[in-house]
């Protein structure tokens, strides 16, 4: 497997599990259960476990510098946090952030959201044709989406909120503009039938 390249978990060789389990970690949204980790990268119960406490004492500044991140257990799963000894620092950059403005990203991923919703990260990075993970957590730390329940397959939908409405001086999602205008002419009905 040469650097750059996708891995399977049937992949992973031993010395690649920890930075797999990092990356997963890196990108979770709640609380990871050991199994779910476990299967994930292709480990039993007692290596995950191993791997995790590795993991955490070294965050802790164990094997080197501390960093400004711990790994918890919480709620019944892991997830990384930010160190409490940083919490202020980390409050006014939230807080700042709050008021900036948002990125092309953001606001195409936002109307996608709502132009198609609910719907679900997976429809949205498949008609973005990026992954939108870091996007979708910041619209809805920014309060302008929210969780609309969630599908059979256990996928997460979004909608827009009242705030977003608010923001963008509608009374519902029905009064958006309709997009057929800012289209090419061959597109409109492409967009329907993807839509």
């Amino acid at each position: 497997m040469t650097k750059g390249q996708a891995m399977r978990t049937d992949d992973l060789a031993p010395r690649d599990h920890l930075p797999a389990l990092e990356a997963i970690l890196m990108v979770a949204e709640q609380p990871m259960s050991e199994e779910s980790l476990a299967g994930a990268i292709g480990v039993s119960g007692a290596q995950i476990s191993e791997l995790l406490a590795e993991l955490a004492a070294d965050y802790e500044g164990a094997t080197g510098r501390p960093r400004g991140f711990r790994l918890l257990s919480r709620a019944g799963g892991w997830r990384l946090y930010s160190a409490p000894e940083y919490h202020q620092i980390v409050s006014q950059v939230v807080l700042a952030g709050q008021t900036s403005r948002l990125t092309q990203a953001a606001l195409e991923t936002l109307a996608v959201i709502a132009y198609r919703q609910p719907v679900t990260r997976g429809r949205i990075s498949a008609i973005r044709g990026v992954n939108v993970d870091s996007v979708v957590r910041t619209l809805l730390a920014r309060g302008l989406i929210e969780e609309a329940g969630s599908e059979d397959s256990g996928a997460m939908r979004y909608q827009t909120t009242t705030f977003f409405l608010e923001k963008m001086g509608l009374n519902s999602v029905e009064d958006l503009p309709p997009l057929a205008p800012y289209l090419p002419d061959g597109d409109t009905e492409a967009l329907k039938e993807e839509w």
